[in-house]
């Protein structure tokens, strides 16, 4: 998969982006400030979701929602797809109605769900953000890692949006001391169903990721041996039955409701999951890792994401966006990062500040300088 033209209309700080391109390595340099990382998150506008900063549908415009008040449409982003000999037009962007701002998505100039797009465009990302994703909040790393199933399994995302629709209905009447038990079962019933599938998605994706990490021979970056703390992601991994574990789960959510109902939230299900990562050569939890090492932990395991989608017949090659990833790797690490991204079938795209950066990929990418849009 790879993208032959991008182009971008009143996004962050670009008025107006056009840019055509080959199937290598994209590498975008420049002044921080330039915008490179904005081009990055384009893209990511047309996968589902809120891209890689989680912003505000408004709040990618061009100079903010006030400038963007006179707009018929704040902001596009178009992307011209080559993905397993299908050449594919997406488009996402923000339209005014009669009622507000709606997002709007497009596949081949249709009306596109957010389904069609996580099929269209498989793509996964890193930035520095994520850099102590390891000893940060287990909600940073179970949407890491949701962002991965989803590139495997596109129907995630809708699982998961159905789950968290039912489960903040649930609360709500459990918050009103609602005695309607029929509708509690009810909710609980489409809650248990969406977990299952949720919880499922997720062992797969891990099972799959896990068996790429130790088929390869050890390299630059360390192998991680991964888990998913969670009761029903338990369940799966047991090889017990789903209908047996979504009959546990119901009853389980009915017991709970009292307490639930004090706690003001669900504490029971697949959203308190979480990922464990160990440094499998020092077996050592990744989170009392040096920063160095947790970053060449994180930046394989998206290395070998990528190969597990290119391998996967249901899948295919996905777009790695990796933002200002190259800047703090050794020369060595940095030349096998980039050996790496080449052997990969999707394309690979990079930030720097400088042209140097990226000396060891030679004419192999594409070097595109972004300049300061003052």
């Amino acid at each position: 998969m790879w993208c032959a033209r991008l182009t971008l209309t009143d996004f962050r700080s670009h008025a107006a982006f056009d840019l055509a391109l080959d199937e290598r390595p994209v590498c975008l340099h420049g002044p921080n400030g330039a915008g490179k990382t904005n081009i990055l998150e384009a893209l990511t506008m047309l996968a589902p979701g809120r891209g890689l900063r989680g912003a505000a549908l408004m709040d990618v415009a061009r100079g903010g929602a006030e400038a963007a008040a006179d707009r018929v449409r704040p902001w596009t982003v178009s992307a011209h797809i080559m993905s397993n000999g299908d050449d594919l037009v997406l488009g996402a962007g923000a339209e005014r109605t009669d009622i507000g701002v709606k997002r709007i998505a497009r596949l081949d100039g249709r009306p596109a769900t957010a389904g069609d797009l996580a099929r269209a465009a498989r793509m996964t990302w890193l930035t520095p953000a994520m850099d102590r994703l390891f000893a940060g909040s287990a909600g940073d790393r179970r949407r890491f890692f949701d962002r991965l199933v989803l590139g495997r399994a596109p129907e995630h995302g809708q699982a998961a949006a159905a789950y968290e629709r039912a489960m903040r209905d649930r609360q709500r009447l459990l918050n009103e001391h609602s005695r309607d038990g029929a509708w509690l079962g009810a909710l609980e019933r489409e809650m248990a169903a969406h977990a299952c599938a949720i919880a499922a998605a997720r062992l797969e994706t891990l099972e799959r990721l896990q068996e790429t990490i130790d088929s390869r021979p050890d390299g630059a970056f360390p192998k991680a041996r991964m888990a998913l703390e969670g009761a029903l992601e338990a369940a799966f991994a047991e090889g017990r039955a789903s209908a047996d574990i979504e009959d546990e789960f119901i009853a389980a959510l009915a017991r709970g409701r009292g307490r639930d109902a004090a706690a003001g939230r669900t504490l029971e299900g697949p959203h308190r999951s979480d990922l464990l990562v160990r440094h499998a050569p020092k077996d050592m939890p990744a989170e009392h890792c040096s920063t160095g090492e947790q970053k060449a932990l994180l930046l394989g395991l998206i290395l070998a994401h990528g190969r597990a989608l290119a391998e996967d017949p249901g899948a295919g090659p996905a777009l790695l966006l990796l933002d200002e990833a190259a800047a703090h790797l050794d020369p060595v690490r940095r030349a096998a990062l980039f050996d790496e991204l080449l052997a990969l079938p999707g394309q690979a795209w990079l930030t720097g500040t400088e042209p140097a950066l990226f000396e060891a990929f030679g004419d192999r990418a594409q070097m595109i300088a972004v300049g300061d849009p003052g």
